[in-house]
């Protein structure tokens, strides 16, 4: 079987050609109609659109984007043409739970305060907001949840409008699903109407996707105070980032925050998982154990000053902010990080 696989894909060519599979592996951005004419399947990366330009007179039968987003994927031409298509959801949830607890951490660290007592609105709870509420209430925040959709499913519970966020919260985090369209659409969820209703916001963190918060209106915000501080991992245009608002926030960073190398084998083992399902492989996956740490032990004062020892953004922004035109060669030749659950961490009395 032929298949074309975006090469940034971690642990993937080598299961694959283990499976007994012609492998093409290519940058996700290069990936054209020629490609994949004659081609099984193709699995790729959020730089590779999934649509009619691509597909239309291949072999294609099976998508696989092992990212957790799939904006990128046209779900409804893929449909109509017989093509099965997965994503690998959730698959670094604890990797952007890394990213937003580093971030939270340094900033409260730089700023000399307390993360316990702050109120923090989650927007959007699916795994990866879930798991940061729960954190940020072990931190001894007030958390507030919004979830529309969610809320629609399951009723009211402890769900809190977007307003109610804007109106009482120090810290906004964003974690929904990108949508132009539907009943919810997610795209500029934060713009000038929000940004405008927003009473005390300290810090404001997006490691969704790049379009869920409008940089323009952003950058005005920063500009006029509205907004203290802002965490970007994610922009509007990448790799063409605005400079403007890279050198503004307080960290930036290239769309690295679900790159641990927790998240990438999850991503990859999910996305081989379906494509074996669909084409009916039943043999194990030949995909590596990951290895210990260098250095697995941590000794700190705290936790959060051992989740720093392990991970800290800082060095990443300054990089980017020295460098944006770097952009995607620092998010592709990004070395992945552990997780926090793969060190033994000990906290000193």
């Amino acid at each position: 079987m032929k298949i074309v696989a975006d090469e940034k894909i971690p642990f993937l060519r080598e299961a694959l050609e283990a499976m007994g599979h012609n492998v093409v592996a290519m940058p996700g951005t290069a990936i054209t109609s020629h490609d994949v004419a004659d081609a099984d399947a193709l699995f790729v990366r959020t730089r590779t659109a999934c649509n009619e330009a691509l597909l239309h007179g291949s072999k294609v039968k099976f998508v696989g984007t092992a990212t957790i987003g799939y904006d990128h994927i046209d779900a409804a031409y893929c449909a109509a043409n017989g093509i099965e298509w997965a994503n690998a959801a959730g698959c670094n949830s604890g990797a952007v739970l890394q990213y937003v607890q580093s971030v939270l951490y340094l900033w409260a660290h730089d700023k000399g305060r307390s993360l316990a007592g702050l109120s923090i609105g989650v927007v959007g709870v699916g795994e990866i907001g879930s798991k940061v509420a729960a954190w940020a209430k072990s931190e001894g925040m007030s958390v507030l949840l919004n979830d529309p959709p969610r809320e629609k499913r399951e009723g009211k519970g402890d769900f809190v409008s977007l307003a109610e966020i804007a109106g009482k919260c120090d810290i906004i985090t964003f974690h929904p699903t990108l949508s132009k369209v539907g009943e919810f659409p997610s795209y500029h969820l934060a713009g000038r109407e929000f940004f405008a209703s927003l009473k005390h916001c300290e810090l404001l963190v997006n490691a969704s996707r790049g379009p869920v918060v409008d940089n323009l209106a952003l950058l005005e915000a920063v500009e006029n105070g509205i907004v203290a501080d802002a965490v970007l991992d994610v922009w509007e245009g990448e790799p063409e980032i605005n400079k403007l608002l890279l050198n503004k926030v307080y960290i930036a960073t290239p769309h690295i925050a679900g790159y641990s190398a927790e998240g990438k084998i999850n991503a990859t083992r999910m996305v081989l998982e379906a494509f074996a399902d669909f084409f009916g492989y039943g043999g194990a996956l030949p995909l590596p154990a990951l290895p210990e740490p260098e250095q697995p032990v941590v000794e700190a004062g705290s936790f959060a000053e051992a989740a720093l020892s392990i991970y800290s953004p800082a060095g990443e922004s300054a990089k980017l902010k020295d460098a944006p035109e770097s952009f995607e060669e620092q998010r592709n030749n990004y070395c992945f990080r552990r997780e926090p659950a793969a060190f033994i961490i000990r906290i000193k009395k």
